[in-house]
């Protein structure tokens, strides 16, 4: 949200670039940061209900692969494109890249590691 409203702070960190430091592509818009942050709040607003803190009732189809698309999402996520991001990137020198090796992939892995663990027990 904070992006997509206009703030810079971090930005450049937290996009992959080059190993010159040059830009892949343009950074997101404000509707991509706007999607990105909308897709992160409905998933933990899932969360929220599939716990019972919020009382909503969602679609059976919904309550039985919610957990199994969150979860296979951030595990994309942590895999990575074999070059810029993820666990098997080729790009490893960039302040994004070692961002991705100490942050970004982790909590990919421990947020998908999770989630299919509620998936079991549930």
């Amino acid at each position: 949200m904070y992006w997509g409203l206009g703030g810079k702070w971090a930005l450049a960190d937290a996009f992959p670039t080059k190993e010159d430091g040059t830009s892949l592509s343009k950074v997101p818009g404000v509707v991509a940061s706007f999607i990105v942050a909308t897709g992160l709040f409905v998933f933990g607003l899932f969360y929220l209900i599939n716990g019972q803190i919020i009382s909503v009732v969602l679609p059976s189809y919904l309550s039985v692969y919610g957990y199994w698309i969150i979860a296979f999402i951030f595990f994309l996520r942590a895999v990575g494109d074999f070059k810029y991001i993820g666990m098997f990137k080729k790009i490893k020198k960039t302040s994004f890249a070692k961002n991705d090796t100490k942050i970004y992939t982790p909590l990919c892995i421990f947020i998908s590691c999770l989630t299919f663990l509620l998936i079991y027990l549930d």
